[in-house]
């Protein structure tokens, strides 16, 4: 108890800022450096993406950060973790175990310890807070990722529940549930002085404080992100129950056993497939089913997507040699390519596939056609045909079933070859896809020129080659 006209020690967290409202210089100047960083056509690429943490001002109006001892809030419960017997020493137990008094340790004992991801509370005794809620994260270990994440996301699940349960309205320490968010009104990030930087880095991912933000966030997002209750997600996991288990008067035959087996597991053993070099061994023979190959080719598809949405791609996305702009005239997503930003000859070609994948993954959900600009392209431009034979066999089917148009834009007689040859030869299906387009002109009859963003030195070119030929007309 504080001395009658002493200031309280303790915080009160209904007058800390929340993070829907600026909290100093730094959040400002990361903001511009964020706005900096963003451009046009960037933009564009992000604008028809649908973020899994949306801009949400309900939720950002019960977030706060805070720099500081937990034990110090005034707010419903706060959150002390520790080990699976209750008796960790850190600084933040300490703390709590010094402004609680020693009640909290005699209980700790009634408690009988707590298991890792699980979570049990006890008063507050002489804290501000009410209620402590304790429990026990996992230690990390790279080899058991999976299961530490698993432990950790259970804490979260059952702090929350815990706090759902009492009907309390502040709780300070941990990240915010969004299925409980409508019964709390406080969420407080304790944070030290060496944690608070990395929290305003990684919040905005979270918690966008604009659709600006939103956006921009985005593609930092993790692949990893879980389902939509932030649980990990193991595909070996995924079993699938079906409603009658017993019932055989399906007459679907192998295809429904096709489409139950699919929802097993994604490895070998959880799918009953045996040996996957066998496999590709078959694959190479002729001798698998087109059906498993499918399946063989979306395993290897998943594999690259993962990598793309999880490696740093920003020299490649500074290239602008790939982004998207508005729709042609059947109202289908235009793509460009300017094959002049594409320095084959200095760049990781392999990260230049990521990024198409990373980029074109949700576009070719649905119809899309495609605009390479080869204008004024030299040797160190051109891709040769073994790159776009490996990126044809890479991409998941989608890509090449809704592509209904590749437009070919200031094409030169080599090119027309090139071609020719490689949609003869090399791959399927897109030869009747392919338009070699001499002029804007002709172009602009399959795409209005305001649906589509032309790079500067493109229009310079077409426009000095049109007046070049009306010259020799004339």
């Amino acid at each position: 108890m504080d001395p009658l006209g002493a200031r309280s020690q303790f915080v009160e967290v209904q007058n800390l800022p929340t993070w829907d409202q600026p909290q100093g210089v730094q959040d400002e100047v990361d903001g511009e450096n964020l706005l900096m960083e963003e451009d046009d056509q960037l933009t564009n690429q992000l604008n028809s993406l649908e973020s899994p943490f949306p801009f949400r001002q309900d939720i950002n109006s019960k977030i706060v950060l805070f720099n500081g001892d937990v034990a110090l809030l005034n707010c419903t419960a706060i959150v002390s973790t520790s080990n699976e017997t209750l008796t960790d020493k850190n600084p933040v137990s300490d703390s709590i175990h010094r402004y609680s008094g020693p009640e909290l340790r005699d209980e700790l004992l009634k408690l009988k310890g707590c298991r890792t991801g699980e979570a049990k509370m006890t008063e507050g005794f002489n804290l501000a807070a009410r209620f402590i809620i304790h429990t026990v994260g996992p230690k990390y270990k790279a080899k058991y990722r999976t299961a530490a994440e698993s432990s950790l996301y259970s804490c979260y699940r059952n702090v929350m529940q815990l706090a759902k349960e009492h009907a309390m309205a502040s709780v300070g320490g941990i990240s915010l549930q969004c299925n409980h968010g409508e019964n709390i009104e406080v969420v407080v990030f304790a944070v030290s002085d060496v944690e608070e930087p990395v929290y305003r880095k990684l919040m905005p991912l979270y918690y966008p404080r604009s659709k600006k933000e939103e956006r921009i966030g985005l593609p930092l997002l993790p692949a990893d992100i879980g389902n939509a209750e932030g649980e990990p997600v193991v595909p070996e996991r995924q079993i699938r129950i079906a409603e009658k288990p017993g019932n055989l008067e399906d007459d679907s035959g192998d295809d429904s056993l096709e489409s139950d087996l699919g929802l097993v597991g994604s490895h070998a053993f959880a799918r009953m497939e045996g040996d996957v070099d066998k496999q590709r061994k078959l694959i190479l023979q002729g001798q698998m089913s087109e059906a498993a190959q499918q399946k063989q080719h979306q395993r290897n598809y998943n594999r690259w997507l993962c990598r793309a949405r999880t490696e740093d791609l920003s020299d490649i996305a500074a290239l602008k040699a790939l982004y998207q702009t508005g729709v042609d005239l059947c109202g289908r997503t235009v793509m460009v390519v300017v094959g002049r930003n594409i320095p084959v000859t200095l760049i990781d070609m392999e990260k230049a596939l990521l990024y198409f994948i990373h980029v074109m993954d949700h576009i070719t959900v649905k119809e899309y056609v495609m605009v390479y600009f080869h204008t004024l392209t030299g040797e160190h431009n051109h891709l040769d045909t073994d790159f776009l034979k490996k990126l044809y066999d890479i991409v998941d089917a989608k890509f090449k079933k809704n592509l209904r148009a590749f437009y070919f834009v200031h094409p030169t007689f080599r090119s027309k070859v090139s071609t020719w040859f490689f949609v003869t030869f090399s791959v399927s299906g897109l030869k009747e896809k392919v338009h070699h387009i001499e002029n804007l002109q002709q172009l602009f009859t399959c795409i209005l020129p305001e649906q589509i963003d032309i790079p500067p030195f493109v229009l310079e070119y077409d426009t000095r080659v049109s007046i070049h030929y009306l010259c020799g007309i004339g």
